[in-house]
């Protein structure tokens, strides 16, 4: 397997997770290898843009509430909306109790079934509600909260382009990840997820850093119990999948940091 330049994987992660206008130069494993080590980074670059968002529409004097919103709305933008529409595919395939093949083939279509369209709505309301609680907090607090979940979110991501964890069907996002990611890279990035989290709440004092630091490992778990449930169902992963895992991720992320 050819290494990858850092620019290669950088493409790759940037221009599959995001809409920013970056060119793949590179569809192949090694890329795809560094590609997704580097998803954190994507996540870190959508999280300050939701921050960003977040934080002016505090300055121009919205309410928590109004710049949970605004910060909940920045990465489904940034993405296109990807991650949501894979949850809500996942949530069809898994809640339709057909065998394998059937539920990839429901996951595959165009349309949103009931339960896609259920669980859309409640993650998406449960991650304006928990950032709307973080911004009460404050508006750093609030876009801190915003950035960790999104690269929990993108390191979950990682953990499950591990080995052992198929791709469920050829083609697509789904199989070029699938088992791309070495065992000790994964659980490498997992690990400074956790412990950049908790570095990051370390100025706000108290168990603020401990806080941050749960939450990631939450984020991860949430994500990892997916999965699990994911591959026992489809035998495998697609890139419905991956997209349902940020989201899930995100959401038990921001939980903990909502508390007061």
């Amino acid at each position: 397997m050819t290494r990858p330049a850092p620019l290669d994987a950088l493409r790759f992660s940037f221009g599959t997770l995001t809409v920013l206008p970056v060119r793949v130069t590179r569809w192949d494993r090694g890329a795809a290898r560094g590609g997704m080590l580097a998803a954190p980074l994507a996540g870190a670059v959508v999280g300050l843009a939701a921050a960003v968002a977040g934080g002016v529409l505090v300055a121009l004097g919205a309410a928590p509430l109004l710049a949970a919103a605004g910060a909940a709305a920045v990465p489904a933008a940034l993405t296109r909306g990807l991650h949501l529409d894979g949850l809500a595919d996942t949530a069809d395939g898994l809640g339709s109790g057909k065998p394998a093949p059937e539920a990839l083939q429901i996951m595959k279509q165009s349309d949103i079934g009931p339960f896609g369209v259920v669980v859309l709505v409640l993650v998406l309301l449960g991650q304006v509600a928990a950032l709307s609680g973080a911004y009460g907090h404050g508006w750093v607090y609030g876009g801190l909260a915003a950035v960790l979940a999104a690269v929990a979110g993108r390191a979950a991501m990682t953990l499950a382009c591990r080995p052992g964890v198929p791709a469920a069907r050829p083609g697509g996002l789904g199989a070029a990840v699938a088992e791309a990611v070495p065992l000790r890279a994964a659980l490498f990035v997992a690990a400074a997820c956790v412990v950049v989290s908790g570095a990051a709440g370390l100025p706000f004092g108290g168990l603020t850093a401990l806080r941050t630091a749960v939450a990631a490992v939450l984020g991860l778990l949430a994500a990892q119990c997916l999965l699990r449930r994911c591959v026992h169902r489809f035998s495998g992963v697609t890139g419905d999948v991956f997209g349902a895992l940020c989201e899930v991720a995100t959401l038990a992320t921001l939980l903990p940091l909502a508390l007061r």
